[in-house]
């Protein structure tokens, strides 16, 4: 018998019906059945199901003469279904990467439950991803009463007789229903399975009206059959569900908000038990419905959260012009000649280019007191002994006003005025196959309203542009154009590493991240991009570790714009490396770098190991944000080593060794050779002497 029947209503979602049914007929888990029900959708919903049937055995497509509404629809999946569990997924939403395969391990280590809570989260139509907001640790009734958010046993919901309404709110009866009578037979699934998609226009969500009343009547249906305690457990639960549709302007209008209030309250009184006292005041003004004192705590609320703002904005805006009266002040006093500031990655930390000068300097010249400015968010980032200053206080503008030397990677936060006598070196952090700067403006998709006139005014700040190669030299001359600063090519210090650890520091790093010995390791490191929110990794990882086998160990590093993890779920041959302080670290526990687009694969180059380009999407990122050169294109100087741009691909070379040959040898040998000449071991030395030593006994670069 098939694990699971996956059950789709479809009306009107032709726009996202691919991406939904991809979702589901790419499990890593495919012991399952598709079932797409056609509600006399008017657009190319069924044509597009029907493809989809036609090409994949485990999809059928099931056509109803006339619309009957996703309650009914669903019933007719569920009818249809042979599966041990059933899974309702809205047309428009996506089952996320890995779902069935966590979801059939959550109900083999539960005994297979009748029912499984699992999580969700969401998306809006910006592709702005956001947690679901279920808390599934206490009551199951807490969980929002959705079809999509939950597995039943197919047979359970036989056995009950289970089934969607027809009309609005149709999954309410029948998912609140089999909670209560599953009882202990209820497991939760604390991670995502389901991305539910928040639409702008279409949607009944969105749609205000008095349809919406029939959510009272959901509730009026399932308090009436439920015994006293089924009741009393029950009540609180409708009450909040029925108080949130009441507060969503997307559901009720502002002139039928007292109609609606009054419905709720005549449900709550007729049946709420006796002595029961409500916890919030919301609750006690629905139960001694009095609408007037509703809407009073409703005003008093947004009072208070008005208010609050106020007094907010207008702290912030006293700390402000007290801070800048402050600085003003103290750019009045002397420079310190033995003070310099530092920061990397609009302040998440030390880290980069400026740590490895940071370091170094600490040990050429003990004299320069060094100062990192973080945000209050990543202070816990700094390491002991390293002094700090966080962003806007005012020991952050004491230090702008006073030092004599800035070091950063990115730029400092709250326009600072740079002083005759400051030197300011802009480190960089990454060899540009991306288009920067000035060139950005072409490609104006990717540039979130960046403000060029800002760009130049900080680039007329800099002393020097550290360069770690003639490539990335020729490109910020042109796309950061100003006289006042001067090329530093140096290399790039945060590359030291690389030519200095030996085999002791590489045992030591795999043995931190849980390696054992004899694995080869491969480091997947994608890059961001612009038109994509949150990490979506366009490869199945669990499947390829799985396709790699047990001699092969995968860390993934996401970006750090999407934050301290890549939400992998379990797996023993995947470890989430993106919160680890120290990327070079991780170059060094590789045998192999995996990427797409990242500036990473520069730095790797300098270990002269293998780099496999994994492009599935190289000529949407061309044409997003432009790039300056072709990193597919084979010719030497341009692609790194071998090159895959489907999954299978990515997994046949490492089956078939096609990721290291003499080809790909070859190639990396002349990507090295364009983008590596500085590197050697020495650049944190050459960048210290030559700007806390006037340049004194400079190392020479390599040649």
């Amino acid at each position: 018998m098939t694990r699971f029947s996956v059950v789709v209503p479809v009306h009107r979602v032709q726009g996202y019906l691919r991406a939904c049914l991809d979702s589901v007929l790419t499990q890593s888990f495919g012991d399952l059945e598709l079932i797409v029900v056609d509600d006399a959708s008017p657009d190319a919903c069924a044509a597009i199901a029907a493809e989809y049937a036609e090409r994949d055995p485990r999809a059928q497509l099931v056509r109803l003469p006339a619309q009957a509404g996703p309650g009914p629809a669903r019933n007719i999946g569920a009818d249809r279904a042979t599966g041990d569990h059933l899974l309702f997924l809205d047309g428009d939403d996506l089952l996320l990467p890995g779902a069935l395969e966590a979801v059939d391990a959550a109900l083999t280590a539960a005994g297979d439950p009748d029912v499984l809570l699992c999580a969700h989260d969401r998306v809006d139509w910006w592709e702005n991803v956001r947690p679901g907001g279920d808390d599934l640790t206490g009551d199951p009734l807490a969980a929002a009463p959705a079809a999509w958010n939950r597995v039943f046993r197919r047979g359970f919901w036989r056995d009950q007789r289970l089934a969607f309404s027809a009309g609005a709110y149709e999954d309410v009866v029948p998912v609140r229903t089999a909670t209560l009578r599953a009882g202990e037979r209820t497991a939760v699934l604390d991670r995502p399975c389901v991305r539910w998609r928040e639409r702008r226009a279409g949607s009944f969500s969105k749609t205000p009206g008095r349809a919406h009343f029939a959510v009272v009547g959901r509730y009026e249906q399932l308090l009436a059959a439920a015994g006293p305690e089924e009741r009393a457990r029950l009540l609180p639960h409708a009450a909040a569900h029925l108080l949130a549709v009441l507060d969503d302007p997307g559901r009720i209008r502002e002139g039928d908000r007292r109609d609606f209030f009054r419905e709720a309250a005549r449900l709550h009184q007729q049946y709420a038990p006796g002595g029961t006292t409500p916890a919030t005041p919301e609750g006690k003004a629905l139960a001694t419905a009095s609408f007037a004192a509703y809407e009073g705590l409703r005003k008093a609320e947004t009072r208070r959260l008005r208010l609050t703002r106020q007094l907010k904005r207008q702290k912030k805006k006293l700390r402000a012009r007290a801070m800048r009266a402050a600085y003003r002040a103290d750019l009045r006093r002397p420079l310190d000649p033995h003070l310099a500031v530092y920061g990397a990655y609009w302040n998440r930390g030390v880290s980069c280019n400026p740590a490895a000068i940071h370091a170094k300097a600490r040990e050429l010249a003990p004299h320069i007191k060094g100062v990192w400015v973080v945000s209050s968010r990543n202070k816990h980032r700094v390491p002991p002994g390293v002094d700090h200053v966080i962003e806007g206080s005012r020991r952050y503008w004491q230090a702008m006003a006073t030092a004599t030397y800035l070091v950063n990677n990115s730029s400092f936060p709250g326009g600072f005025t740079k002083r005759p006598g400051q030197v300011y070196l802009q480190t960089h952090h990454g060899t540009p196959l991306k288009t920067m700067g000035l060139d950005q403006r072409r490609y104006p998709a990717g540039t979130h309203g960046i403000s060029f006139q800002k760009v130049l005014d900080h680039t007329d700040q800099w002393d020097f542009s550290l360069s770690a190669n003639p490539h990335s030299t020729e490109i910020w001359e042109r796309v950061y154009p100003s006289v006042a600063y001067q090329a530093l090519e140096a290399g790039y210090p945060r590359n030291d590493v690389y030519f200095t650890a030996g085999e002791e520091e590489v045992a030591r790093v795999r043995a931190q991240l849980g390696v054992a010995d004899g694995r080869t390791v491969l480091l997947y490191a994608p890059t961001h991009r612009d038109y994509q929110k949150g990490f979506l990794p366009r490869l199945d990882l669990r499947r390829f570790a799985d396709a790699l086998g047990p001699s092969y160990v995968v860390l993934v590093r996401a970006h750090y714009f999407y934050g301290g993890d890549a939400g992998l779920e379990s797996h023993p041959r995947l470890v989430d490396v993106t919160g680890h302080a120290r990327v070079e670290e991780l170059c060094l526990a590789a045998d192999a770098l995996v990427t797409d687009y990242s500036s990473l694969m520069f730095d790797y180059a300098c270990l002269d190991r293998p780099i496999v380009t994994y492009a599935p999407d190289w000529q949407a990122y061309r044409l997003a944000r432009g790039t300056y050169f072709d990193l597919l294109s084979g010719r030497p100087g341009e692609t790194p080593g071998a090159v895959a741009t489907t999954e299978d691909e990515l997994a046949g070379l490492f089956e078939g060794g096609g990721w290291d040959t003499p080809e790909t040898t070859a190639l990396r040998s002349a990507f090295r050779q364009r983008f590596c000449p500085y590197d050697d071991g020495k650049a944190a030395e050459r960048v210290v002497r030559r700007l806390f030593l006037s340049g004194d006994q400079a190392p020479s670069r390599t040649s």
